[in-house]
C-alpha cells in the first residue's frame, strides 16, 4: 500500500471507532461524568471535608489527578475492548486482516478510538471537577504525556481482552477482577505514604500507581516516586503490550478458527 493508502486505511477506521462512541454518547461519555461527580460529591466534599490536608492540598484537591486518570483508563480500555470484540464476533476483523492494510494500522486505528474517548472523557471530567474545586496545572506537557501514554496503554490492554474473548463476559472479567482492583489500590484516594512498610512496598508492584503519581505530579506538583522511573514504567509497558498485540494478530491467535 501507498503512504496515501495507508492513511486513507488509519483515518477511515479512525472516523469509525471515534463515530461508533459519539453516536452512543449517553452510555459511553455521559456515565463516566456522573460518576466521577458523585465521587467528588461523596468522597471530596462530605469525607474529604472531615480529613486532613495530604502533602498541602485538601483532600478534594488530592484526588482530582487520580479521578481524571481513572476515567482515562476504564474509558480506553472500555472503548477497545468492546469495539474490537464486536468486529471479532460480527467477523469483520477477517475483512481486515485478509485486505492490504498492516497489521499495525489495525491496531492505531483502535488504538485512536481510544484515545479519543478516554481523553474527550478526561476533559469533560476536569471542567467537571472545576465546579467542585479549583483545578491545578502544574506541568501541562507532563500531564499530556502521561495521559497520552496512558491512554495508549489501556487501549492496547483492551485489545489483547478481546483477542482472547469468546462472549460479552468474557470482556467484563479482567475489568471486574484486574482492572478494578489495580486503579483503586493505585493511590488514587490516598498518598502511599500513609501506608505501613509493608502495603506500601507491595504497592510498587501495582503499575496503575505509577500512572496516577505522575499524573499528579503534572497537576500538583507533588509526587511519591521518581517521575522519570514513572515513565519508564508505563513506557515499558506500552511497548510489551504492542509487541503482545501485534503477534497475536500476526499469529491470528483467537480470531482465526
Amino acid at each position: 500500500m501507498t503512504p496515501q493508502e495507508l492513511f486513507n486505511a488509519f483515518t477511515t477506521l479512525l472516523a469509525k471507532e471515534i463515530l461508533r462512541f459519539l453516536r452512543i454518547w449517553i452510555q459511553t461519555l455521559l456515565p463516566s461524568v456522573i460518576t466521577i461527580a458523585l465521587y467528588f460529591i461523596i468522597f471530596g466534599q462530605l469525607i474529604g471535608s472531615q480529613l486532613a490536608a495530604i502533602k498541602g492540598y485538601q483532600y478534594i484537591d488530592y484526588i482530582v489527578p487520580g479521578m481524571i486518570m481513572l476515567s482515562i483508563i476504564t474509558n480506553a480500555y472500555s472503548n477497545v475492548v468492546a469495539s474490537f470484540y464486536s468486529t471479532k464476533f460480527q467477523k469483520h476483523i477477517e475483512e481486515m486482516l485478509v485486505s492490504p492494510m498492516p497489521n499495525y494500522v489495525i491496531i492505531w486505528g483502535f488504538i485512536g478510538g481510544g484515545i479519543a474517548r478516554s481523553l474527550i472523557v478526561g476533559v469533560v471530567v476536569t471542567a467537571t471537577a472545576s465546579l467542585f474545586t479549583e483545578v491545578h496545572f502544574e506541568a501541562p506537557l507532563l500531564l499530556l504525556t502521561v495521559a497520552l501514554l496512558t491512554s495508549i496503554l489501556f487501549s492496547l490492554a483492551g485489545l489483547i481482552n478481546a483477542v482472547f474473548a469468546n462472549s460479552f463476559d468474557d470482556i467484563s472479567l479482567v475489568p471486574t477482577f484486574v482492572l478494578t482492583p489495580l486503579t483503586y489500590l493505585g493511590g488514587i484516594f490516598y498518598s502511599i505514604d500513609m501506608l505501613p512498610a509493608l502495603w506500601r512496598n507491595l504497592s510498587h508492584l501495582n503499575p496503575v500507581l505509577y500512572m496516577v503519581d505522575a499524573f499528579r505530579a503534572s497537576m500538583l506538583g507533588v509526587s511519591d516516586m521518581d517521575i522519570r522511573l514513572s515513565l519508564a514504567i508505563i513506557i515499558s509497558f506500552v511497548l510489551v503490550l504492542y509487541v503482545v498485540t501485534d503477534m497475536l494478530l500476526r499469529k491470528g491467535i483467537g480470531i482465526r478458527s
